[in-house]
């Protein structure tokens, strides 16, 4: 079944699985190390629990059958990260959580209620209360730098103003000069030559963008500057957000002495 209500679990889950590297952290970090049996292939943090926890597949490519298994009492999904109708396989068998996260407030929303749902609400609290505290720091963003993101090569992707990346951006002081597309289209380089960025913010994932990329691109673009870009810092919307702050202000910094 999908949960309607984050607090509509009475008891305590004790047997979670996580569909989702970003929540998969949060839910390390709000110390369910015991509760927490089945994570993706693409969980990699925490380290302990990418080299020691059960391995249910991709995130979009689940073993049902292993995930059956395991008979969980909570399985934590994602809108965007997993695959439709195999999360609705699961919630025949299982209570399903799926969260929708699209800018930072969705993000608060979606720790508080993973805070409810596994009757941790007070980490989740705290947890929330640093991240506001580290988004209210950053600095010197009052004039955004034109910016497109790109997320894959062959061919060029980037993200629309539908998406988290797209808020992440805009807190970090980059406009997205792709804003007015929707989630994740495809563009060419005479659109990236005509959308006036000034700054392309290449990202290490999914496609994995090395300097040979940037020497590439600032070749057939003379008069806008690339960097590689911490993916992680951009699109994991858990407690990976208590980091992101901090790596925004050093990145608008280095793009700025760049331009």
């Amino acid at each position: 079944m999908f949960i309607e209500s984050s607090s509509s679990l009475t008891i305590a889950p004790k047997r979670i699985i996580s569909l989702v590297p970003s929540q998969t952290a949060l839910l390390h970090s709000l110390g369910l190390d015991e509760e927490v049996i089945g994570i993706t292939k693409f969980c990699i943090h925490p380290r302990e629990w990418f080299d020691n926890k059960t391995r249910i597949g991709g995130t979009k490519a689940l073993n049902i059958d292993k995930i059956i298994e395991l008979q969980p009492d909570l399985i934590i999904a994602n809108k965007e990260e997993n695959v439709k109708d195999q999360v609705e396989m699961l919630a025949e068998k299982f209570p399903v959580w799926m969260t929708d996260v699209n800018n930072l407030d969705d993000a608060i929303q979606m720790i508080t209620d993973i805070g409810s749902l596994t009757h941790k609400n007070n980490e989740a609290d705290k947890i929330n209360s640093r991240i506001f505290e580290s988004f209210s720091s950053i600095k010197n963003t009052e004039k955004q730098i034109p910016a497109a993101y790109l997320i894959w090569k062959n061919p060029y992707m980037t993200i629309g103003g539908d998406t988290f990346i797209h808020d992440m951006m805009d807190k970090a002081g980059f406009s997205n000069v792709f804003g007015q597309k929707k989630r994740y289209p495809e563009i060419s380089i005479e659109q990236l030559r005509e959308s006036g960025c000034k700054m392309i913010l290449l990202s290490s994932e999914p496609y994995p963008f090395k300097e040979k990329h940037i020497e590439e691109l600032e070749a057939e673009l003379p008069d806008v500057k690339a960097v590689i870009a911490d993916g992680e810092m951009f699109s994991w919307y858990g407690s990976h957000l208590l980091s992101s702050p901090g790596y925004f202000s050093e990145l608008y910094q280095k793009c700025v002495q760049a331009l």
